[in-house]
């Protein structure tokens, strides 16, 4: 009864922690695409640093992501 217990519990946080985890990376990464895309549309000749600037902060940002993957797989499979 207890092992049930503590496994819907580390199954709980699992997605608990991926939800939250997925949140702050969407937001940013969304917000940072914006302004990449307003940045071009202003400066077109720039487009290629824009770009590359962008994608080197959505993949900092995406860190956090990962990082609550890799809590929720040890929470899904430590139990």
């Amino acid at each position: 009864m207890e092992d049930a217990i503590i496994k819907a519990a580390a199954l709980l946080g699992a997605g608990i922690a991926m939800g939250f985890g997925a949140i702050g990376p969407g937001i940013g990464e969304g917000f940072a695409a914006g302004k990449a895309c307003e940045g071009v549309s202003k400066r077109p000749e720039e487009a290629a640093l824009l770009t590359r600037t962008m994608l080197i902060g959505q993949a900092v940002s995406e860190s956090t992501g990962i990082y609550s993957l890799v809590i929720a797989f040890v929470l899904i499979f430590s139990f």
